[in-house]
């Protein structure tokens, strides 16, 4: 193998781990960054707003905003079912684990992404007034989420219409 071609291969290496350096530090520091929640809310409370960045969704931000807002989820069963519903659909798709509960009415969980394994934030709040669960998704770090947080949103609430 001539010199060039030793320099270049090393070039391309180090071009190629500074990137999954970086992302292998975030996640790291995704399971340090304290969460940007209301645990629990008061009641009759809400859900904490998403920050400027487009890496979350909640269901109680304003409805004009296309890139956070998401409709809550429609469950018109006692709270306690929806509730358990859900948190056994996050714990099996994606790694969830209760990080903060009141039985009945709210729930936090922290989930780990499939790619890096970043921690992010789930939260339920029921509704049973106007037969919704208020839900709220979001990265604990970083900018973009790659529309994780809304997938993720979108396959719970599959799981609990079935």
């Amino acid at each position: 193998m001539t010199r060039f071609a030793r320099r270049w291969l090393i070039g391309l290496g180090i071009t190629a781990a500074v990137p999954i350096l970086g992302l292998a530090g975030l996640s790291i520091r995704s399971r340090f960054v304290q969460p940007a929640t209301s645990e629990p809310p008061p009641p009759g409370g809400r859900l904490a707003p998403c920050p400027e960045s487009p890496n979350c969704v909640c269901s109680q931000d304003d409805p004009t905003d296309s890139v956070h807002f998401i409709e809550p989820l429609r469950w018109d069963g006692p709270p306690e079912e929806g509730l358990e519903r859900l948190k056994t659909a996050a714990a099996q798709r994606f790694s969830g684990t209760v990080a903060a509960e009141e039985p009945g009415r709210y729930v936090r969980m922290e989930c780990l992404t499939q790619l890096f394994w970043f921690v992010d934030d789930l939260e339920f709040l029921a509704d049973p007034a106007h037969g919704v669960i208020h839900v709220r998704s979001a990265s604990r770090v970083g900018r973009s989420d790659l529309g994780v947080n809304r997938a993720r949103v979108e396959t719970l609430r599959d799981a609990l219409n079935k």
